[in-house]
C-alpha cells in the first residue's frame, strides 16, 4: 500500500485543527471543563508542530527541527495533563513544558542537533513516556472515576505500542526528501496513526467527559440541595425498583413515614435556619441508620420516607423507635429539641403498589400525630 506523505501531513494538519476547535468549543460550552481545554490545546499546539515539522528541506530545517518538535512535545505534555486533570489532579505546568524545554536544550548540543536518529530516538522516548503517564494518571484513578476509561486505555497503550516499534524500525529519513515521492515508508505510517489516534483520543476523552457530567446531572437531580439525600423523585424510583424486587422473590418490605413535630412553629419561632438546621440533622440521623440494601429520601417539606426490603412490622417498629429515640435527643441551636412522628405501612396490608404503601403511611402518621407526636404507629385495618 503507498501512501501519499504530503497529503497524508496536510489531512492531519487539517482534522487536528478541526477537532481542536472543536473542542475548544466544547470547552466554553461546559462552563470551563478543564479537560476538554487542555485537550483542545493537545491538539492545535499538535497541527503547529507538524506543520512546522513538514518544513524541512525547504532552507528552514534549523526552526522547523527546534520549534516543531518543542511544539510535539508540548502537545504531549498538555494531552497527559488532560488525563491528570480528569481524574481529579491538579495540572503541573513544569511537567507540560519538561519535554519542550528538554528538547531545546538538547538542539544546543551540536551533536545531537546534526544526528537524525539520536532525534527520532529521543522523539519517540518522550512520547511514549508522555503517553504512558496519561495512562497511568486515568489507571491509578479507576476505582473513584465512575467512567469507563477502556477506551482511552486501549488507544493509549496502542500509541505506546507503535512508538515502541518505531524505535526499531525507524530508519531516521529526513522528511523532506519525500516531499516530492508517492510514498515514504514507516514516516507516512507514522502520519497516518497520527490522524488515527488523534481522531480516537478525542472523541474518547469527549464521550468520557459528557459521562461524567451526566452523572453529575443525575445525582443533582436526584438529590435533596439542603440534607444531602434522596429526593422524592430518587425515593420513588428507588422504591419501584425495590418493591418489584421484593414481589418477585416474596419477600415483605415495610414504610416508615416520617415527619418533624411542630415544624412551622420552629420555623415561625426562631426562624428558616433553625429549620434547616432541623430537617439537616434529621436527615443525616436517617441516612446513617438505614442498612445499605434500605431507600430514604427527603420527600417533601418536613416529611421524610424510608423503604425497608425483607423487613416485618417488629423490625420496622425497632429500626423507628432508634431514629425516634435519635431524634428526640437532637440539640439545635437555635431551636432547642425537635422531635419526629413515624407511620409504619407493610406490603402485607398494602401489597407491593408505592402509592398503595405510602397512603397506608400516611394513615399511620396521621394517628401518631393524633396521639400526641413524638411516637411511632403502625397501620391497623
Amino acid at each position: 500500500m503507498t501512501l501519499h506523505l504530503p497529503t497524508l501531513l496536510l489531512t492531519v494538519v487539517y482534522v487536528l485543527v478541526l477537532l481542536g476547535l472543536l473542542m475548544l468549543h466544547a470547552w466554553w460550552r461546559s462552563d470551563g471543563e478543564s479537560t476538554l481545554g487542555y485537550m483542545a490545546g493537545t491538539l492545535l499546539v499538535a497541527a503547529a508542530g507538524m506543520l512546522l515539522g513538514s518544513l524541512r528541506g525547504i532552507g528552514v530545517d534549523t526552526l522547523s527541527i527546534v520549534l516543531g518538535n518543542m511544539l510535539l512535545q508540548l502537545s504531549g505534555g498538555l494531552g497527559w495533563t488532560a488525563a491528570r486533570v480528569f481524574a481529579g489532579r491538579p495540572a503541573c505546568r513544569l511537567g507540560i513544558l519538561a519535554g519542550a524545554l528538554l528538547w531545546g536544550l538538547l538542539c544546543l548540543w551540536p551533536l545531537f542537533l546534526a544526528s537524525l536518529p539520536l532525534r527520532v530516538a529521543v522523539s519517540n522516548l518522550l512520547v511514549i513516556l508522555y503517553t504512558g503517564l496519561g495512562a497511568w494518571e486515568l489507571w491509578r484513578a479507576r476505582t473513584s472515576l465512575t467512567v469507563s476509561i477502556a477506551p482511552a486505555l486501549v488507544l493509549l497503550i496502542l500509541h505506546c505500542a507503535f512508538y515502541s516499534l518505531r524505535l526499531l524500525l525507524d530508519r531516521g529519513e529526513s522528511i523532506g526528501q519525500h516531499w516530492s515521492e508517492s510514498g515514504a515508508g514507516f514516516m507516512a505510517w507514522l502520519v497516518l496513526e497520527a490522524f488515527l489516534f488523534a481522531n480516537g483520543i478525542a472523541f474518547v476523552i469527549h464521550a468520557m467527559v459528557r459521562e461524567r457530567a451526566e452523572q453529575r446531572y443525575r445525582t443533582v437531580a436526584y438529590r435533596d440541595p439542603l440534607t444531602d439525600i434522596g429526593n422524592r423523585r430518587a425515593f420513588t424510583s428507588g422504591s419501584e425498583s425495590l418493591l418489584a424486587h421484593c414481589a418477585a422473590e416474596g419477600r415483605p418490605a415495610t414504610l416508615l413515614l416520617c415527619d418533624l413535630d411542630h415544624f412551622k412553629r420552629l420555623n415561625d419561632t426562631h426562624g428558616h435556619a433553625a429549620g434547616d438546621a432541623a430537617l439537616v440533622a434529621f436527615g443525616r440521623l436517617l441516612a446513617l441508620g438505614i442498612r445499605q440494601q434500605d431507600v430514604c429520601g427527603r420527600i417533601g417539606g418536613e416529611e421524610f420516607a424510608c423503604l425497608l426490603p425483607g423487613g416485618d412490622e417488629t423490625v420496622a417498629l425497632q429500626v423507628a423507635e432508634r431514629l425516634r429515640q435519635a431524634c428526640s435527643e437532637l440539640l439545635l441551636e437555635p431551636g432547642g429539641r425537635i422531635s419526629v412522628s413515624i407511620g409504619i405501612a407493610s406490603t402485607v396490608q398494602a401489597g407491593y403498589d408505592l402509592s398503595r404503601l405510602l397512603a397506608l403511611g400516611d394513615q399511620a402518621l396521621y394517628r401518631a400525630k393524633a396521639n400526641g407526636r413524638n411516637r411511632v404507629e403502625c397501620f391497623a385495618d
